[in-house]
């Protein structure tokens, strides 16, 4: 039986995975349910298998042959914090928390690649299967590094996959380089003399230099950042006062910056505490910023893109595989691990057209008919890049 007869024959059990997932949303770090499910199954199927590897991630690993390389491959399992507005069978059953970016079905496909090679072994070498914790912002894969994943579970390379709307099922999208970009949230609080409304002159407005430390900071990539370079800095939050009559003594802004490379992401970082601080001052106020790098940028290996690309080529057609789709101004914490182990992030379709709902909305549902084909491409790199 060929891979794509083996693992069509897992759609139904894959898709009744995803449901499962789907249906019990788990936020990051508290993946207890998901994360004993894949260890459940990972177990069936005959692999070693690691729990609480920063903290609720979980590893399982695969050996076949006698060859000593070794793949890891990666799936998110963490939920978002959103009301779910779908009213099919396999909804949410818990308020205000859903899968929303697909994170259900990125853990299905991996486990029906297991599956798969579990029961074929056509391989000869060492794939760890790693399903991580809190992607969302909250720093899974950095602490399932700083949990040593890579010294407990050495990997040559490591590729992970992440389904995109809008893009064709059947179709893959691989990028060389830089493909997302890295992600930081700041918050600034600001500091003045609080008095009565109607008594300006003998306080110090926060609230005003608030507003104008938001206007000002929108100069920074404007003209700091070079115009070669791409970022983007957006104020998102302004809070101060509470009162109609009252002079505000303190305000906080909030908000995110993203870039394609850490020296653009540090020159970020320093124009703002500058811009800040001296703005605040000349109102009077004084100004606090706390800048947080949560997601390095995702820069792909060439060699394993040109690798994972071949794969996919040989998957769906070159036709069917897009080398140089645009730069994701979103953030993927996977960058923490290919800063320590070379390899390739991909994205596969989740379709066009009616019902290609953009990821993180509240109607947004995964694709199970893109199921076999990401099982698919997990377990032909591994065929192809250890070969029995």
């Amino acid at each position: 039986m060929s891979n794509a007869e083996r693992l069509a024959a897992l759609h139904a059990e894959m898709t009744a995975w995803r449901h499962d997932i789907h249906a019990h949303p788990e936020l990051g770090f508290n993946e207890s349910r998901t994360a004993d499910l894949v260890a459940r199954k990972l177990e069936s199927f005959g692999l070693e298998v690691q729990r609480g590897v920063g903290r609720t991630g979980v590893v399982g690993t695969l050996r076949a042959g006698w060859g000593k390389r070794s793949v890891g491959l990666r799936a998110d399992m963490d939920a978002l914090p959103i009301a779910e507005a779908n009213a099919f069978a396999h909804r949410s059953q818990s308020d205000g928390v859903m899968h929303a970016c697909g994170h259900d079905g990125h853990t299905a496909m991996l486990l029906g690649a297991a599956r798969h090679l579990a029961e074929t072994r056509r391989f000869s070498g060492i794939v760890h299967f790693i399903f991580q914790p809190a992607e969302e912002g909250l720093g899974g894969a950095r602490a399932m590094v700083d949990d040593g994943l890579f010294e407990r579970f050495p990997c040559d390379t490591i590729f992970g996959m992440h389904n995109r709307p809008n893009l064709a099922l059947g179709r893959f999208a691989v990028r060389a380089g830089p493909m997302m970009a890295g992600g930081a949230f700041f918050d600034i609080g600001v500091t003045g003399k609080g008095a009565h409304g109607a008594r300006p002159e003998v306080g110090v407005d926060a609230a005003l230099a608030a507003a104008q430390i938001a206007v000002s900071l929108q100069s920074i990539v404007s003209r700091n950042v070079p115009p070669v370079e791409t970022a983007v800095l957006s104020v998102t939050r302004i809070h101060a006062g509470d009162a109609y009559n009252v002079i505000p003594q303190t305000a906080a802004l909030g908000g995110t910056v993203r870039a394609f490379s850490k020296d653009v992401m540090a020159l970020v970082e320093g124009a703002m505490r500058r811009v800040a601080q001296r703005t605040a001052e000349a109102f009077g106020a004084s100004a606090e910023v706390d800048f947080r790098v949560l997601f390095a940028p995702t820069v792909n290996d060439e060699a394993e893109a040109e690798f994972a690309a071949r794969i996919c080529t040989e998957l769906v057609g070159a036709d069917n595989v897009d080398r140089e789709p645009p730069l994701i101004m979103a953030s993927e914490d996977f960058s923490f691990m290919l800063e320590r182990v070379p390899g390739c992030y991909v994205n596969i379709g989740n379709g066009v057209g009616a019902g290609a709902c953009e990821v993180h909305n509240p109607g947004y549902d995964f694709n199970d008919a893109a199921l076999p084909l990401g099982a698919a491409f997990f377990a032909r790199l591994v065929e192809t890049r250890l070969p029995a």
